[in-house]
């Protein structure tokens, strides 16, 4: 059982590693996903802030401006 068995002690380190990798994932994508929710409520509470987003984000502007892209180089 110790190393001819499919669960021998290499192979449970191994998966007791990976788990702890995916805990800690999750960990991070929870927090992630709880600051994303965050911004949504306080862009869809705040139009002027939803103006500037879009704009800045996706390059929105209103019918009468022109607008110009700057690459840095």
């Amino acid at each position: 059982m110790i190393f001819i068995d499919s669960n021998d002690i290499f192979s449970q380190f191994k998966l007791s590693t990976k788990v702890r990798e995916l805990e800690n994932q999750k960990e991070y994508l929870l927090e992630r996903k709880a600051k994303i929710k965050q911004d949504r409520e306080e862009l869809m509470s705040n139009y002027e802030l939803l103006e500037k987003f879009a704009r800045e984000r996706y390059l929105m502007k209103k019918k009468t401006e022109d607008l110009y892209v700057i690459i840095p180089e």
